[in-house]
């Protein structure tokens, strides 16, 4: 099966960040014509924000774009399973599909954690699909932290 497209494109934001030196994690939106709305990759170091994770500055240039604050038939491809903070971000922008690469049991708020998109509060669930380009995703992160060790 070949590489999903747009997984491609986050993951060369991920290589971006890990040569800035910020954790390897980047992110696509899509929009429902499948043309890129954004695209970035963490920058939390660079810009001394503990809220500039990948799938944030996506959202955040989306929507500046877009000139609205929702995102609805949007689809978001993120190199690993987003935090709680930006799980909350994804549902208060209305994407309608997330589509992240590796999982993240010790910070990850969608299938671990806080577990998100299950709690009554959250208004809105997008279609959730995990696991695309794991093996490659997770060896990003892997070989970035074993290069800090």
């Amino acid at each position: 099966m070949p590489p999903d497209p747009f997984m491609v494109l986050a993951l060369d934001e991920a290589r971006a960040a890990a040569a800035r030196g910020e954790v390897p994690v980047g992110a696509v939106l899509v929009g429902p014509s499948g043309t890129v709305l954004a695209r970035a990759g963490n920058r939390v170091e660079e810009l001394s924000d503990p809220t500039a994770h990948a799938e944030i500055l996506a959202i955040r240039a989306a929507c500046a774009a877009a000139g609205a604050p929702r995102l609805p038939d949007s689809v978001l491809y993120v190199t690993l399973e987003p935090c709680a903070m930006c799980a909350q971000a994804i549902a208060h922008a209305r994407v309608k599909r997330l589509v992240f690469g590796a999982w993240d049991p010790k910070g990850g708020g969608v299938d671990h954690g806080a577990r998100v998109f299950e709690q009554t509060t959250t208004h809105h669930r997008p279609e959730i699909v995990g696991g695309i380009a794991a093996a490659d995703c997770a060896a990003l992160l892997e070989e970035f932290f074993r290069a800090r060790r």
